[in-house]
């Protein structure tokens, strides 16, 4: 969806791209964390309830299932539709004129996508892949207008998701310009595993390879896999068989000055 931003003035120091500071063990005494509104996790916007008006009939509703990498739409297509995330993970990612391609979200399951149809997009302006297996409701504009003004209650429910969604944007567009790769990656391993939202926090990180990761943040993959050796060494990560393991305690880099 396309978002415009108003000015923001902060008044933090900047801190250098790529900087590394020296950060506490898991273990050591006498840490007490200061939370710092400048760093801190932005609340997510919370899974909406679609059950009961999208699993009724509507014109203009269908379902599919997707494989993993496989396209739902194209950077470019006709803006036509909303897409609502039944079960899986997207992916939705940008491709610049030169050719050079940016993630710019990871959408869990009860998202939406494709929503600046709605305010008139004609075309899209990014691409979509299902991360895994994933179901799909594809919403017809027209349909999802009809039933935005017939279901005040949805409406009111779809309105607070994408406000959350635009101050999640800004939040990650603010990390983007104050803070090192090192706090970008910190915070984004926080997100996905489900800190700073309402519901419980995921301990385990489903496998994501570190060129995903180091897409997402704006690094190399060889500073992601520095960064993650790192996390380790503090306690803060570790693996098994099922992904990555997030500790609470790796909300020490994102607060940490």
């Amino acid at each position: 969806m396309a978002t415009s931003f108003a000015p923001m003035t902060n008044m933090a120091p900047r801190i250098p791209l790529g900087r590394s500071f020296p950060l506490p063990t898991v273990a050591q005494p006498g840490v007490k964390l200061v939370p710092n509104p400048d760093v801190a996790l932005p609340r997510q916007f919370p899974a909406i309830d679609l059950q009961s008006p999208l699993n009724r009939f509507m014109a203009g509703k269908s379902r599919r299932d997707y494989q993993t990498g496989e396209s739902i739409f194209s950077q470019g297509d006709p803006a036509n539709a909303v897409f609502y995330i039944q079960s899986g993970k997207v992916k939705l990612t940008v491709v610049s004129m030169s050719g050079k391609e940016a993630v710019i979200a990871h959408l869990p399951t009860a998202s939406f996508f494709g929503e600046a149809s709605l305010a008139g997009e004609p075309l899209r302006t990014s691409s979509a892949y299902a991360l895994e297996a994933s179901t799909i409701v594809r919403i017809d504009k027209r349909a999802m207008q009809e039933l935005l003004h017939r279901e005040p209650a949805f409406a009111e429910q779809f309105l607070a998701y994408l406000l959350s969604r635009n101050n999640r944007i800004q939040a990650d567009l603010v990390d983007h310009l104050f803070n090192s790769s090192e706090k970008r990656l910190a915070r984004l391993l926080m997100m996905m595993a489900n800190f700073g939202q309402e519901t419980k926090p995921i301990p385990v990180i489903a496998k994501i390879s570190q060129e995903t990761l180091a897409e997402m943040v704006g690094t190399t993959r060889s500073r992601v896999s520095f960064f993650l050796n790192r996390f380790r060494e503090l306690g803060y990560i570790d693996y098994n068989s099922s992904g990555m393991l997030i500790n609470s305690s790796l909300v020490n880099v994102v607060l940490h000055d």
